[in-house]
């Protein structure tokens, strides 16, 4: 089977594109606990952060598949923001809280490609179909 990436990065970009198209103004929901995440500590509550990526708020804006990066000001002060996409928890709309939640999966890296195994001795099987009325 082969192994696919994570859909995460995909979803974020897709959902957050839908609310700067409708108008609104996208939030990320981060957990700013886990490895790689590069925030404001001092607006962190309960280990995470919610943060304000409208175009108008952010600065060199980047989401790549591997990590989502801009600059902004914090009570004033400039800082460069580095997010893993697993980090996102959720991608909303400020307004309306319209948008996607995503599941805790302990907020670890994607796991590498898998080893190649050894094909299997059996015999494939055929893929199964069922009649359901």
């Amino acid at each position: 089977m082969m192994n696919m990436t994570s859909s995460r990065p995909y979803l974020i970009r897709a959902v957050y594109e839908w609310i700067v198209d409708n108008g609104l103004t996208p939030y990320l929901l981060v957990n700013a606990q886990v490895s790689g995440v590069s925030v404001p500590l001092q607006f962190v509550e309960n280990g995470k952060i919610v943060l304000n990526v409208a175009p108008r708020a952010v600065q060199g804006f980047v989401m790549g598949n591997d990590m989502i990066h801009f600059s902004a000001r914090f009570g004033g002060a400039p800082m460069n923001v580095l997010v893993p996409p697993y980090a996102v928890l959720a991608v909303y709309a400020k307004e309306n809280g319209q948008g996607m939640v995503f599941g805790e999966d302990g907020g670890e890296p994607p796991a590498g490609p898998a080893a190649p195994t050894e094909p299997s001795a059996e015999k494939p099987r055929r893929p199964a179909l069922k009649v359901v009325k």
